[in-house]
């Protein structure tokens, strides 16, 4: 037991004695906020600075994997220590500064989703504006495959050019697919394949001749180079962003959330157009980002969305990096 002296207690007696009458104590009265801080970050990949820039998030129900059960899915979220009761897929694209290049990589949902979901997704326009990068300078904008989360953000929310300085490019091994009349007529009815055909027709139909066609395996820009990996959609396009000895992968959606598809690498999202190829995919690149401790920026990983990745059982996991303060 601790027992007080009289010298402690006389010094005590005189510091209440200095104390201001009539002092309250702060009651923390003022209203919450209720929103977050603009989203970015930013680091270095040698003398590149690259800018993540969240697009928001949004959810869907458990059952979006093919070949798992919705309580599968419900654990594998609690063990990740996620909400149990639905899937949150974050939507992160990035911006890459080469010193000589600004160039966008998949620009997300598009304002007009920003205001229909009142903010929650199609931020990435809001947040690149509070990240200090105008649009307006963008020299390129390079997509990864032709999903709504990826292609959107061409438009602005009365369908203007996004970028209207910028070339974009597209990757060849898509366009055949989507601009096939014959492969839309075979897509059920309101199913998210038909969506996916008419909305590709919308936003490229509004970008004129601005598009360019680019094949996998090229340098596209200095210092990044378009990497095939498909099945979820046919011509789905990574890249990998290289300066000096530094390195990372940008996977687009070779996986989606981590705490599912990095760690059960088997399962299959239904949004995989051909999953069984999808799924090698995955497992080639996983592999290969194992075995070169090569960094990876995943559009569909909780931001920043960078992380190192090791193999862990069956699958892998993910290592998310720390948040640096300083780049």
């Amino acid at each position: 037991m601790t027992e007080l002296t009289r010298r402690q207690m006389l010094v005590s007696a005189a510091v209440a004695t200095l104390a201001p009458m009539g002092h309250m104590p702060a009651h923390g009265a003022a209203p919450p906020i209720g929103k977050q801080a603009p989203s970015y970050y930013r680091y270095k990949v040698g003398s590149y600075e690259v800018t993540v820039v969240s697009d928001g998030t949004r959810s869907w129900p458990l059952d979006i994997v093919r070949n798992a059960t919705k309580e599968e899915v419900s654990t594998a979220l609690a063990g990740a220590y996620l909400d149990k009761e639905k899937v949150t897929f974050p939507y992160v694209p990035i911006v890459v500064n080469t010193g000589s290049k600004l160039v966008v990589i998949d620009p997300g949902l598009g304002p007009n989703l920003y205001e229909q979901s009142k903010g929650a997704v199609g931020q990435f326009h809001t947040n690149l504006a509070a990240a200090g990068i105008d649009r307006n300078a963008v020299d390129a904008v390079i997509i990864s495959h032709f999903h709504a989360d990826h292609v959107n953000g061409l438009l602005t929310a009365d369908s203007k050019l996004a970028f209207p300085n910028a070339e974009i490019l597209v990757p060849a091994p898509e366009w055949p697919f989507w601009w096939d009349d014959g492969n839309m007529a075979k897509a059920p009815a309101g199913s998210l394949l038909e969506s996916n055909f008419k909305n590709n027709r919308r936003v490229f139909g509004a970008l004129a001749n601005r598009v360019t066609h680019y094949e996998p395996g090229k340098e596209l820009l200095p210092g990044i180079t378009s990497v095939a990996t498909p099945g979820h959609t046919p011509g789905h396009v990574s890249h990998v962003i290289a300066s000096g000895s530094d390195k990372v992968f940008v996977q687009a959606d070779v996986t989606l959330l981590p705490a599912l598809f990095v760690r059960n690498p088997g399962w299959r999202p239904m949004f995989d157009f051909d999953a069984e190829m999808a799924e090698q995919t995955r497992r080639k690149v996983y592999d290969m980002l194992v075995a070169e401790k090569m960094l990876v920026q995943g559009f569909h990983y909780p931001f920043p969305s960078l992380a190192h990745i090791e193999k862990s059982g069956t699958g892998y996991r993910e290592i998310p990096l720390p948040w640096n303060p300083s780049i």
